[in-house]
């Protein structure tokens, strides 16, 4: 990244030129901006959401970022203290395969992701750091459709799958997040949801699964696995005391429901979300979250295609923690995998025989944090475990990267309309763009934390 040194000599030289554009990975537009709109050589202004541009090296990419879900993320804040193979090409069979859906097939690489990469890593001066940093483009992320905008690179995605799997010989997994609930992240200080309950939003909903479907539809070759609606059916455990949870309590349900039985429709693998040990794990969470695990999945049929839950999306927990952190006091699930250990028994009682997948993406550094609930660029981050099938657990199908690491969690900019004062807390790397944005120097810390080192 370029020094303090070297920017504070170019505003000296050319102060005008300065004030005119922004810098590579400035902001450049969006609602409310009133800075430079234009961008240094090198770079480009691309429109990222409705309150961010950004200037971004080379030419513009597409404009189908996955989503941070940094507003989401507000919501396991809130709770987190609280105690209470076959041949490619061949049509995939609607009754599931037994085991693991990753077993036998290749995970197909994000070309957003690879893209957004590509570029972070041009930006490195230090050739050592820039060559790992360009090696995470090799690592398998999901997919965030927290948008009906995003859902037609869904199909560009999976034709592009198909083809890689008949000309390689090698059976392809697509890796995707649904995430566009009305009313979404119903506990969070901040949303950057689309739909509204009050707004037709269940009824849109539903259209924005049908378009899904009909985009998987057409690739039955191409496997899907998707992550269901991150800290959703968490803030029903523990936020129905937040007014717009206790509104959106029926719609979500209905809406999560109608999510499983047509993605099953099509054959699609999924794992709802759970929040993490932080939030679910305290153990007056636990009978109440299988509780209503179990009946979500019993609701939507018990389809084998409901393989379990997802814990830790975009957030920091270790797998499995050498020793407690200390922000964990008081919960004897201190990790993820004790609160999987803690929460598979309790499904299973309920009729639920749940498996699990859990995201590493960032949890290469522990210790870090001021509270659990701090979930907003935490400063120290790494990458962390690598996608892998090789659990330790029968109960754990994937370690996954679901949040795609680099892309900001949420503004420290106060006058933003997305801003949390979550990202403004001592333990959050500042200054942070918006939500879903690249964030090169979080993106730079990332890479130089890695553990295991990339």
């Amino acid at each position: 990244m370029k020094s303090a040194a070297f920017f504070a000599a170019l505003v000296s030289l050319l102060p005008a030129y300065v004030a005119a554009q922004a810098a590579e990975y400035g902001q450049c537009g969006g609602i409310g901006w009133s800075g430079a709109t234009t961008c240094v050589s090198g770079t480009t202004c691309q429109v990222l959401n409705d309150y961010y541009s950004q200037c971004l090296p080379g030419a513009a990419v597409p404009t189908s970022s996955s989503s941070s879900h940094s507003s989401s993320s507000s919501s396991v804040s809130s709770a987190s203290g609280t105690a209470t193979s076959s041949a490619p090409g061949s049509t995939s069979s609607s009754t599931p395969t037994a085991g693991n859906p990753w077993t036998g097939y290749e995970v197909y690489l994000s070309p957003y992701y690879a893209a957004e990469i590509a570029a972070g890593a041009a930006a490195i001066t230090d050739s050592t750091l820039a060559a790992k940093a360009a090696s995470v483009a090799q690592i398998p992320t999901f997919t965030w459709l927290d948008s009906v905008s995003k859902i037609p690179d869904l199909g560009t995605y999976l034709s592009d799958a198909s083809a890689l799997g008949k000309s390689t010989g090698t059976k392809q997994l697509l890796q995707i997040v649904i995430y566009d609930l009305p009313d979404r992240d119903c506990a969070a200080k901040a949303s950057n949801g689309e739909f509204s309950i009050a707004d037709n939003g269940e009824a849109n909903y539903k259209g924005y699964i049908d378009q899904i479907v009909a985009q998987i539809k057409q690739f039955p070759d191409v496997r899907v696995v998707a992550v269901i609606e991150p800290d959703s059916l968490a803030n029903l455990v523990t936020n129905l005391s937040v007014q717009k949870c206790a509104n959106a309590q029926t719609t979500y349900l209905a809406c999560v429901n109608y999510a499983l039985i047509q993605l099953a429709s099509v054959g699609v693998y999924m794992y709802m979300d759970a929040g993490h040990a932080g939030w679910l794990g305290w153990p007056a969470n636990l009978t109440p979250a299988a509780q209503l695990f179990a009946q979500v999945y019993s609701n939507a049929g018990k389809s084998s295609f409901i393989k379990g839950l997802a814990t830790n999306v975009a957030n920091y927990n270790a797998l499995v923690a050498a020793s407690p952190d200390p922000i964990t006091q008081g919960n004897p699930n201190y990790d993820e995998s004790l609160y999987i250990n803690a929460l598979a028994p309790a499904l299973q009682s309920q009729g639920f025989p749940a498996t699990f997948i859990v995201d590493q993406g960032r949890s290469g550094q522990q210790n870090l944090r001021q509270q659990w609930g701090d979930w907003c660029n935490i400063k120290g981050a790494g990458y962390g475990t690598r996608p892998t099938t090789n659990t330790g657990s029968s109960l754990i199908d994937s370690i996954v990267w679901v949040k795609p690491g680099g892309e900001c969690d949420g503004t420290s900019n106060s006058s933003s309309p997305r801003y949390d004062s979550t990202c403004s807390l001592s333990d959050a790397l500042q200054p942070a763009p918006e939500a879903g944005t690249w964030f090169q120097a979080y993106f730079e810390t990332l890479v130089s934390a890695a553990n295991p080192p990339l």
